[in-house]
């Protein structure tokens, strides 16, 4: 991936590793800041401190406790009256808070229930999230978070992280100096022009960050107070939001070339000169065009990473090598075609193609050629190479032109089928009994996000190829019987790497993001997939042990921080498994003085 981007950065530009007392009004209540008097054009004064409240104690997410609040705390916090008399466990406020989100129907009903309790009380939200997680990772996340987004003018009630927006241009530093955090660790960022599957969908991206962040922390362990959401409101192309009254966001065209990029150079700059060196910045869901050129050019010269690209890549990669045992074979003994060449599919292409390197030693030029990807034209071969996007060029190899996707599957005879076109129901029926027609395992990956932009479901998966399929996805799908057998599909999700990826970075106080960094996430996920787990079909981990499992990635991840000198926390612990656990933010309410 560091050649790929070495290719658009140019032959000499550095690499990863190159560090370089008022009236009164009716009662007598005094109107301090003229609130009631005032007309509707006089300014008033919209806030004010107090130095002990438990009014406002309670309106804290980070520390309010609701019911939970002891008598010697209700006493000592000026909370007597504010609260009924009923004390209540933590424990009991979840089996409370978990039984009203399963009388919803709707998943986005649960889903604004779940933000409503994280702006209320922030603990209990985490602890609800990590003791239930395989129930409401979809709600918080992929596929909820979509239709959230979607709908994101319509549900929107209090503002999370930080929108900046082109009305900022030159102020930037400024406006992230009103965020209240000044140690942030992890920032992530999207300009909103590809949200999943799903398109532009401008300012309304916000779904994405604020749910990415809520796993680095309920997954990774990540402080919540440590990271930051951010929008960049650069416009939208996308018609129907702009004539909508809802919109949250500018009402007006993307901005393009010169004024995007200064926009983002100011942005990259200013997070820099706010945070420093070591805090993470994660791009998600940038278009293609962009994603690339971002990744490249910040590169080298701040902590960056991108979910789409690089996150993608080392889960499926994981779950390749995890798959191996099923069907036989080494990476470098099968062969790879591709439905999508986009950011996804090249990002994930490469990574394989450097980890069949590193095993084969074979020089990487050599590795991709066991690799094609299809595009909306047709198979990326070496005649069309002069109309390619920079990102395809490396993937065009030699071979006559095929128009679709069937007749690639004929003519390359893969052994791994991998969906990243963001179209649902393009592995028809045709495709998959095709592969399965020269494999007895075919692997087939329909990774696109959301559900109904996956390339196939797991029963259409597992009838079409008569349960012979080794099958992930990017969305959940449930088990599946077939012939008298229950099939449990694996899922691809991103949030088994992302998490524990950047707990290493953080802990290991590392500076610049390498390729083997990510090998070595894939290769610690890899090595979490039990026998009991293969022998139910799956290569991936349950994420009922989602902790568990990113601790061991954040230590490989660290481990080869210091292996390659970009990490600056010293000395390195001795332990790093135990250290990231130790580093683990925990749910648990703490007793207050």
């Amino acid at each position: 991936m560091e050649s790929t981007m070495k290719g658009i950065r140019g032959d000499n530009a550095p690499c990863v590793l190159d560090l370089d007392d008022a009236a009164t009004v009716g009662g007598g209540v005094g109107d301090t800041y003229g609130e009631d008097c005032a007309t509707e054009e006089q300014l008033v004064t919209p806030w004010t401190v107090s130095v002990a409240s438990g009014y406002n104690l309670l309106r804290d997410p980070r520390y309010n406790k609701g019911l939970a609040f002891n008598e010697r705390e209700r006493e000592t916090h000026y909370l007597r009256g504010l609260l009924p008399p009923a004390i209540v466990s933590q424990e009991l406020q979840e089996r409370k808070i978990m039984h009203n989100i399963r009388q919803y129907q709707l998943p986005l009903q649960k889903y604004m229930a779940m933000m409503d309790l994280q702006e209320g009380n922030e603990r209990l939200f985490y602890k609800l999230l990590i003791d239930n997680v395989e129930e409401l990772l979809p709600v918080v996340y992929t596929p909820t978070v979509g239709e959230a987004c979607q709908k994101y003018g319509s549900i929107f009630s209090r503002p999370q992280g930080l929108y900046i927006s082109l009305k900022e241009k030159g102020k930037i530093l400024e406006v992230l100096k009103n965020w209240p955090e000044r140690s942030i660790q992890v920032i992530v960022v999207t300009d909103g022009e590809r949200i999943l599957g799903l398109g532009d969908l401008g300012c309304q991206g916000m779904g994405i960050p604020v749910g990415k962040l809520a796993l680095y922390t309920a997954l990774g362990g990540v402080r919540p107070s440590a990271c930051l959401p951010i929008t960049l409101d650069v416009g939208t192309n996308n018609e129907a939001l702009l004539n909508d009254e809802f919109y949250i966001g500018l009402r007006q065209k993307r901005a393009t070339a010169q004024e995007y990029a200064d926009f983002l150079h100011e942005f990259m700059t200013a997070v820099k000169q706010n945070y420093g060196e070591k805090v993470l910045i994660q791009f998600e869901d940038f278009a293609n065009h962009n994603a690339f050129e971002l990744l490249a050019k910040y590169g080298t010269t701040h902590l960056v990473f991108n979910d789409d690209i690089q996150g993608t890549a080392s889960v499926v990669l994981s779950g390749l090598v995890a798959a191996l045992k099923l069907v036989g074979g080494s990476l470098s003994e099968h062969s790879y075609l591709f439905l999508g060449a986009g950011e996804a599919g090249t990002g994930i292409a490469e990574l394989i193609a450097l980890e069949i390197s590193r095993q084969t030693k074979a020089p990487i030029e050599e590795c991709r050629k066991k690799i094609w990807l299809v595009d909306s034209k047709g198979l990326i071969v070496s005649s069309r190479k002069e109309t390619l996007q920079h990102f395809k060029k490396p993937w065009a190899h030699e071979h006559e032109p095929v128009g679709n996707l069937l007749d690639a599957v004929k003519t390359i005879k893969p052994t791994v089928l991998i969906g990243t076109s963001g179209k649902g129901q393009t592995f028809t029926q045709e495709v998959v009994e095709a592969i399965s027609s020269f494999n007895e395992r075919p692997v087939i990956f329909a990774l696109s996000n959301p559900t109904s932009q996956s390339e196939c479901t797991a029963e259409q998966a597992y009838t079409w190829s008569k349960g012979r399929a080794v099958f992930a996805s990017g969305s959940p799908f449930d088990p599946v019987e077939y012939d008298g057998k229950i099939y449990v599909p694996g899922q691809a999700n991103n949030a088994y790497i992302f998490p524990g990826f950047g707990l290493g970075v953080v802990m290991s106080g590392a500076i610049r993001v390498h390729d083997d960094m990510l090998l070595a996430a894939s290769e610690a996920l890899a090595q979490q997939v039990t026998q009991e787990n293969f022998d139910k079909g799956l290569t991936y981990p349950p994420f009922s042990n989602i902790r568990k499992i990113s601790a061991h990635i954040a230590a490989n991840v660290a481990a080869k921080a210091y292996e390659l000198g970009l990490a600056s926390r010293r000395p390195r612990p001795k332990d790093l498994v135990k250290y990231a656990e130790s580093c683990m933010y925990s749910p648990l309410y703490r007793n207050y003085r």
